[in-house]
């Protein structure tokens, strides 16, 4: 786990672009209790998967809530979930409506055989390795609203930060210690 002044430059890095929001995208099958912390610390959040879910359903499904600076849940999510692959940070300038919309729409894809699979990107370990894989498309489809995808790496100690440039990925890789 990164020490304190590792979790302050994550945090730097998070909040870099002006009018936006941090969000984070967070998955309940990691993060221990998620609907409860989210509920207990009253963090604006909605759940990616629609409808009425069943208890246990709930409890491993991914959430999508507003992240805010130097908070209990930021404080949680950085400190008990880094290098934990808890989720993903996602930048964006629209509302948290508006993201989970976006979001939901690639939770499933198709295999080969045109079977419904789960697409689990907002575990860090998936999105980290598909988003260099994509074309131009297929970024703009990603992104969408989302002006920047954050990340673990592999090493706990590493930011991964994605944006489109243009029709390209961009990354960078961000030494926290």
């Amino acid at each position: 786990m990164p020490d304190a002044v590792s979790m302050n430059t994550l945090q730097q890095h998070l909040f870099t672009l002006p009018e936006t929001t941090v969000y984070t995208v967070l998955d309940g099958a990691s993060a221990p209790n998620l609907p409860q912390m989210l509920d207990r610390l009253r963090i604006e959040s909605v759940c990616l998967f629609p409808g009425e879910l069943e208890p246990d359903v709930a409890q491993v499904a991914p959430y999508l809530a507003v992240f805010k600076p130097d908070t209990p849940f930021a404080q949680w999510v950085l400190e008990e979930g880094w290098g934990r692959h808890w989720g993903i940070f996602a930048v964006s300038r629209v509302n948290l409506r508006a993201l989970r919309d976006h979001l939901r729409t690639f939770l499933k894809v198709y295999g080969p055989e045109l079977e419904p699979l789960e697409f689990r990107y907002y575990d860090p370990r998936v999105l980290r390795i598909y988003l260099p894989t994509c074309n131009a498309k297929e970024l703009r489809t990603v992104f969408g609203p989302v002006l920047r995808y954050l990340v673990e790496s592999e090493e706990p100690g590493v930011l991964l930060k994605f944006s489109l440039d243009g029709e390209q990925l961009g990354s960078e890789s961000i030494a926290l210690t």
